[in-house]
């Protein structure tokens, strides 16, 4: 059994054609097949049944092709680690992202890795924290930005306090008072962002913490348009100070002060595999993800007649 007879079953697993597989591996259809029959022959069973049309897996197939599968990629994956550490001027990097994060964070991170590593070919998948966690625990991304995670494979670093803030239109009743309680936003139209997000648990906390019960205008599963709805006059919302920042500059928006209490807040945190020591792209992206975000521990001062 060999690499070539791995392509080979991958491809016309996948292309579900022997034509079409010769044409993705640039070889001959005959070449193709020697190499099926190879390995069929290694392994001591049929792995593709041919019919009127096409190939199809055979139960054996269908077991061995998520085995060959890791094969190859753990094949790409070392051709990657040599590449790039060859002054990281080529390789690839994954990354899964929490869709809020990849939209107002991850592109000032990515602008600074590309200026520096321009020859990298970077991929992003996004996707609920939850959904981000899994994706690294499959191996399916190698670092991921999410809202703060924890699992016992998971090695979770804290970047930033992701600060929410009650906006509301610039002519909202609301905006001229600056100040408000809790109390006084129940009878205000509110819009929730997306109720499986840690947004949503977030206000909806807020609300139960002094119990009072929110007067639901709509809800969406868009950051954006929660925006837009807000411009229109069509309710308030609690959102990430991150999301309206150029909102708020140009007085689109305007955020209202909650009385005696302090914004909520949850972590940005970058996590990754215990068990998987990052590559040099990975360990690059981290390194300027740490630059940008976490600060610096100010010095102790020296003790007094200290040498």
């Amino acid at each position: 059994m060999d690499l070539g007879q791995l392509e080979a079953f991958v491809q016309v697993a996948n292309q579900k054609s022997f034509s079409r597989a010769a044409e993705a591996l640039f070889l001959t259809q005959p070449s193709v097949t020697a190499r099926i029959q190879a390995l069929e022959r290694d392994l001591g069973e049929r792995l593709f049944e041919r019919s009127g049309r096409g190939v199809r897996l055979t139960e054996v197939g269908v077991c061995f092709l998520p085995h060959a599968e890791r094969v190859l990629q753990a094949l790409h994956e070392g051709r990657d680690a040599i590449e790039a550490l060859r002054n990281l001027q080529s390789g690839s990097l994954i990354l899964a992202s929490a869709t809020t994060v990849s939209t107002y964070i991850l592109p000032g991170v990515l602008k600074t890795f590309r200026q520096r590593f321009p020859r990298v070919e970077v991929s992003v998948r996004t996707g609920r924290s939850e959904q981000v966690l899994q994706m690294l625990l499959a191996d399916e991304a190698q670092v991921g930005l999410v809202r703060a995670v924890y699992h016992q494979d998971i090695e979770t670093k804290g970047l930033i306090e992701d600060e929410l803030v009650l906006i509301a239109n610039s002519n909202d009743e609301l905006a001229h008072l600056g100040t408000i309680s809790v109390e006084q936003l129940g009878d205000h139209p509110f819009i929730f962002f997306d109720r499986n997000s840690s947004y949503y648990s977030l206000a909806q906390g807020l609300f139960r913490q002094h119990g009072v019960v929110p007067r639901i205008q709509m809800e969406l599963d868009s950051m954006e348009a929660t925006k837009k709805m807000v411009e229109e006059g069509l309710g308030i919302a609690l959102v990430p100070r991150i999301a309206v920042e150029r909102e708020l500059a140009a007085g689109s928006l305007i955020e209202i002060e909650l009385a005696g209490m302090r914004n909520p807040t949850r972590q940005i945190a970058l996590i990754s595999r215990r068990s998987r020591p990052l590559g040099p792209v990975a360990q690059a992206f981290v390194e300027i993800v740490q630059d940008m975000f976490v600060a610096p521990r100010p010095q102790q001062p020296a003790a007094v007649g200290a040498n």
